[in-house]
């Protein structure tokens, strides 16, 4: 069982191997098959029609089997590679040590977005972007760009003391529970959406994996889903059964075939966060 550990107290050593395994990944063509997945399922996810990964109860859920599936991925290349987590509530500018260039890089220039520092950067030859929606084969990001914010610790309280998973009609226009105030009330705190607009360029897209950002920002998500169940063991994963359009407990999440969102309550089995 591995430990996932807050970005800021990762040890160069372990930063590295971090890094090198989602390089390796990358060369092997396997990070990309990640990206095509996630892209999928933002065009296929609406409001009014089927829901999976997305403006859903499943979204919590589905994340977690898709970090987790990503994390085996690296342990693949190395066993003692865990996922980190960006909390953005704390580490709230681009001078964060996350964007150093032995870790995430920067941001991108003002010309064209393009990222020129880190490992991520086109320039080191090792990541190009296949999987994309225009001609535009390197890592974007604008940091802040337009003034935004990245979501505060108190707007986080705000959605912390939500008492109920989810509520009818179980989309992005919920305006109340838990699960849609973390990812995007439309006039709420949507502490999942801001993050992405926040760093703006690739992660403001539907092939937002093409940034290695989207993994530590969803780690996050996970871990403050994984606090507020603790917080609140006898609010449970809703809706329970029959609900057109939205993935029920006890309902097999697509891509996976056999995993239910029933099956992802609990995932001290793989991970625990520090």
């Amino acid at each position: 069982m591995g430990v996932r550990k807050d970005q800021r107290n990762l040890t160069a050593t372990e930063k590295k191997a971090f890094v090198d395994a989602v390089l390796e990944l990358k060369r092997s063509g396997r990070y990309d098959a990640f990206v095509r997945t996630h892209n999928q399922f933002i065009v296929s996810d609406t409001d009014n029609g089927n829901r999976v990964g997305h403006r859903s109860p499943s979204f919590l859920p589905w994340h977690r089997q898709f970090l987790l599936d990503f994390e085996r991925a690296l342990q693949s290349i190395n066993p003692a590679v865990n996922l980190p987590y960006w909390n953005w509530t704390v580490d709230r500018t681009a001078t964060a040590s996350l964007f150093a260039a032995d870790f995430m890089g920067g941001t991108g220039r003002s010309s064209d977005g393009q990222v020129t520092t880190g490992p991520f950067a086109f320039s080191t030859g090792n990541w190009t972007i296949n999987v994309r929606s225009d001609s535009r084969n390197y890592l974007r990001r604008a940091l802040g760009a337009g003034g935004r914010s990245l979501p505060t610790a108190t707007q986080l309280q705000t959605v912390m003391a939500q008492r109920v998973y989810d509520v009818a009609p179980w989309n992005s226009s919920s305006t109340t529970g838990f699960r849609n105030a973390l990812e995007g009330w439309r006039n709420g705190p949507a502490m999942h959406n801001l993050v992405h607009v926040w760093v703006g360029g690739d992660m403001g897209t539907g092939t937002s994996p093409n940034d290695p950002l989207f993994w530590l920002h969803h780690c996050h998500i996970d871990k403050i889903w994984s606090d507020w169940q603790r917080a609140n063991p006898s609010s449970g994963y809703l809706p329970t059964g029959n609900t057109t359009n939205v993935v029920d407990l006890n309902d097999t999440m697509t891509p996976w075939g056999t995993v239910r969102p029933a099956d992802m309550l609990n995932h001290t089995a793989w991970y625990t966060y520090e």
